[in-house]
């Protein structure tokens, strides 16, 4: 699956779970506080499919799933550009101390499973919309 196919997919899954929360007249904090895995695994298991096993994405005691993709991540489907031969796809605009890169003969691809960043509470408040794509508008370049 493309990135694209997937940032798409994983915002349309984050609607459908957010409009339900709204109707149901939960806050800005309440639908944060929804978001935490344990939660997620019980009340949305198709939302990730870690969920199933269940497997968190990264070992963190209280991770928070609503920015399950970072604002941070930056990706383009044919390629941002070629690094010694090989061609970068995703990379991280803030270069996370956290972040590394996966790379093989022919690509580079961000590897962000060592980053909290997007998972802590904090954070997720500070960037908070009701709308995912509005937190990720600059992930696609």
């Amino acid at each position: 699956m493309s990135y694209k196919k997937w940032f798409q997919a994983q915002g349309d899954r984050h609607k459908e779970v957010v409009d339900r929360l709204v109707k149901k007249g939960l806050d800005k904090e309440e639908i944060i506080e929804y978001f935490y895995f344990e939660n997620m695994v019980e009340k949305e298991p198709n939302f990730c499919p870690l969920y199933s096993e269940p497997r968190k994405c990264h070992d963190y005691e209280k991770l928070n799933c609503y920015l399950c993709a970072c604002p941070n991540f930056r990706f383009k489907d044919d390629g941002i550009k070629e690094i010694d031969g090989k061609r970068l796809f995703s990379t991280c605009s803030i270069d996370s101390k956290d972040g590394k890169q996966f790379k093989n003969k022919s690509a580079i691809h961000q590897d962000c499973s060592g980053c909290l960043v997007p998972h802590k509470h904090e954070y997720v408040k500070k960037n908070f919309d009701l709308n995912w794509f509005n937190i990720m508008d600059e992930c696609t370049l």
